[in-house]
């Protein structure tokens, strides 16, 4: 690339490109004496992987005369594996392996350091990859401010082992000095921003937003903080800790999940592009959020403890969405944002930015690392909130519920029983304080996409609403709860399954319903006589869900109830002819009749499930003289995969109640891939659900070259 006068760079096909991204990877030196200097740890050299495009990817090129590493961008092909994996690395020049320990080693001694590999542009004719030299080098001057907190807690979780021990060491110095000057001209755009309030007619009223002021000063207050929260989406894409989309071909954000993660291989934005990580797009970003705010009408917002809150307010309306347990630790991660906030607008909000860092003692998670135990953790988030709780029924309008949102995902414990320690402490808690859940909905609150797995990602949070419990509440005995259970539970499953609610949802879900029915009661009796504790009401809840569940079996023929268990006992892999017989017996059906309804394979004295690979993708259920609900689930899945309207043309074919049943062996496959953790099966199944509402509409409707009865 060659400088321009207009600030962009000539290609050496003469075409015009502006530089969008820098591609580093980390380095350390080689543990290997064979090669006297730094070798990458790249987890993959892929640059870009997009359907209808050619694979894009960096080729590394050792010399050993020179003892260096060139970089060139190759098109299609294969790449080579990356030199990292599980945070264990190997030297692209000797194979030599580069253990963990000595990677952190070489982090923690300042050690480590960074090479380019690529260079991402955006020109006319689109992104164009070129290789490092490419650029030529930039000498780039020593920031004059960095953050100089210390990372803490959860944002300590990865990157101190590797010498990242303080705020400042998540940036390259090129990323601290355009954050830093972004940050210094707040204070010049606040005085231009009163200025043309004042020109607009804004009154000369003198006192500041924080103080109730509507003039100017109090306009430009508004506007500097607003930019102040562009600055932090900034920071966020900004970042070492970012990595580079290769489906997307842009950058992500530091957030991948609640913690800040190592990230081997990352991009580094130019802020003044006009495409990914550019100062314009994160500006747009907090712009649309204003434009969508109200646009008459005040509100306050105070940091303040719940409990004094709720003390100090009568009659309040209670809707709340607490802490999760130990699943994120709030204070800890939010100081990435605070150091930049605490800069740049301690001048507006000196009352909210008065400590150099978030407060943390106080903050109702159960962390252990701030109580010294697990146990001393769960016991100061289980007594807070019972505080908590028990302030908010007391305190709340006699008019109206408290309302609670509460998305964390049950875990199996190794005693088998579905429950979680986080919902069984935040559950003990709501009944220990009198309230009594009255209605449960699941909402779809949670994003399914980008980082986040479907097989493990809630997509729904569930609304708990609750009332204090009535003085004269009853007790019951174990047996009695059972027997409620039993009776309630099963129409509430089907209200779920009918409003597709996805099963990675349903045992959450059922939490509501469940609860509901153990709290109406003052106490629930063991046979010792002994209260039964909120645990023990989780484990019957999914005992009843998988009785549930199970009993929908009936509903099945025969040959879909053999596929059923022998999925459960040998998923996708093979299995001896003589247990399928046995199975088979027990089922009142036969391997051979499986095998005729293209269920299953037998040969050599094996049986297997068809992979859904291997169906006939021209299958019509009505040309089918037996046709299966494992079928038809099996193909629906295969159709799906390709394309929604052929689902749709499947179900169509196959008819409502057919249909209903397939979708009902989806929520039963779904829990059976959980529980032995078949990630891509779970996905399969939990997608089927999820679309279900979509694929059941478009076969509503008559297909190509058919008349509706409408119509007709």
């Amino acid at each position: 690339l060659t400088d321009n006068s207009d600030g962009r760079r000539a290609t050496g096909d003469g075409r015009r490109a502006t530089v969008i991204a820098w591609i580093w990877a980390r380095t350390v030196q080689s543990p290997d004496p064979a090669w006297d200097g730094h070798v990458p740890l790249v987890g993959s050299w892929v640059l870009r992987k997009k359907p209808k495009k050619p694979l894009v990817w960096v080729e590394p090129l050792p010399n050993h005369d020179t003892q260096t590493i060139t970089y060139r961008i190759r098109e299609g092909g294969t790449p080579p594996p990356g030199t990292v994996k599980r945070a264990v690395g190997t030297c692209i020049a000797t194979g030599a392996a580069i253990p963990n320990a000595y990677i952190k080693r070489e982090g923690q001694a300042g050690r480590m350091a960074e090479t380019l590999v690529a260079v991402v542009c955006e020109s006319p004719q689109g992104r164009r990859y070129l290789p490092p030299d490419s650029v030529p080098p930039v000498e780039v001057p020593k920031p004059e401010w960095e953050p100089q907190g210390r990372l803490d807690g959860k944002a300590a979780d990865q990157m101190p082992l590797y010498g990242s021990t303080h705020w400042s060491h998540l940036f390259t110095d090129r990323q601290l000095v355009a954050l830093a000057t972004f940050s210094d001209l707040l204070r010049e755009v606040q005085s231009a921003v009163e200025q043309d309030a004042r020109q607009a007619g804004l009154s000369e009223d003198k006192r500041p937003l924080r103080e109730g002021g509507s003039g100017a000063i109090a306009y430009a207050d508004a506007i500097i903080t607003f930019l102040a929260f562009v600055i932090d989406r900034c920071a966020v894409k900004w970042s070492k800790c970012v990595p580079w989309n290769v489906g997307g071909e842009k950058v992500e954000h530091v957030f991948g999940r609640q913690a800040i993660a190592m990230v081997w291989y990352y991009p580094e934005a130019n802020p003044f592009s006009s495409s990914t990580g550019n100062w314009l797009g994160q500006l747009t970003w907090v712009v649309r959020v204003v434009e969508n705010l109200p646009a008459q009408g005040f509100g306050e917002v105070l940091q303040q403890d719940a409990r004094a809150r709720l003390s100090s307010v009568p009659n309040p309306v209670v809707i709340t969405d607490p802490p999760y347990y130990d699943n994120i630790c709030y204070a800890d991660i939010s100081d990435f944002f605070y150091v930049w906030l605490r800069r740049n607008l301690r001048f507006i909000w000196p009352d909210e930015f008065s400590t150099l860092a978030t407060p943390k003692a106080e903050e109702l998670i159960a962390s252990a690392y701030r109580h010294d135990s697990r146990a001393a953790a769960a016991q100061f988030f289980e007594s807070g909130m019972t505080e908590v709780l028990g302030e908010a029924a007391q305190a709340q309008h006699a008019d109206f519920p408290v309302s609670i949102f509460y998305a964390f995902k049950q875990a199996e414990t190794k005693e088998g029983e579905t429950v979680s320690t986080g919902w069984q402490t935040f559950l003990q808690a709501l009944n220990d304080t009198g309230l009594t859940i009255i209605r449960t909905w699941p909402m779809r609150t949670e994003m399914t996409s980008g980082l986040k797995s479907l097989a493990s990602t809630l997509a729904s949070s569930i609304v708990i609403v609750c009332r204090p419990r009535m003085v004269d509440a009853p007790q019951a005995t174990r047996g009695e709860l059972l027997a409620a259970l039993r009776s309630e539970l099963p129409s509430a499953v089907r209200l779920l399954r009918d409003q597709a609610i996805a099963p990675v949802d349903v045992a959450q879900s059922m939490i509501g319903p469940g609860m509901a029915v153990f709290s109406r009661y003052s106490r629930v009796l063991e046979a010792d006589g002994t209260s039964m504790p909120v645990r023990q009401a989780l484990a019957l809840i999914n005992q009843i869900l998988e009785e549930t569940l199970s009993d929908e079996e009936t509903e099945f023929d025969y040959e879909t109830r053999w596929a059923l268990t022998w999925y459960k006992q040998n998923g996708p892999e093979t299995g001896l002819y003589g247990d399928a017989e046995t199975l088979s017996t027990a089922k009142n059906t036969s391997v051979s009749s499986v095998v005729r309804a293209g269920i299953a394979t037998s040969a050599a004295n094996k049986v297997q499930l068809v992979p859904r690979s291997d169906l006939d993708p021209n299958w019509d259920p009505k040309a089918d003289p037996r046709p299966t609900v494992w079928q038809v689930t099996q193909h629906l899945l295969a159709r799906l995969e390709r394309s929604e309207t052929e689902a749709a043309d499947l179900l169509r074919q196959a008819g409502a109640g057919m249909g209903d049943r397939a979708r009902q062996l989806a929520y039963l496959l779904y829990q059976t891939a959980d529980r032995q953790k078949w990630a891509q099966e779970a996905v399969a199944y939990n997608t089927l659900v999820t679309v279900w509402p979509t694929i059941a509409d478009l076969a509503s409707r008559p297909a190509p070259g058919q008349t509706s009865l409408l119509e007709a």
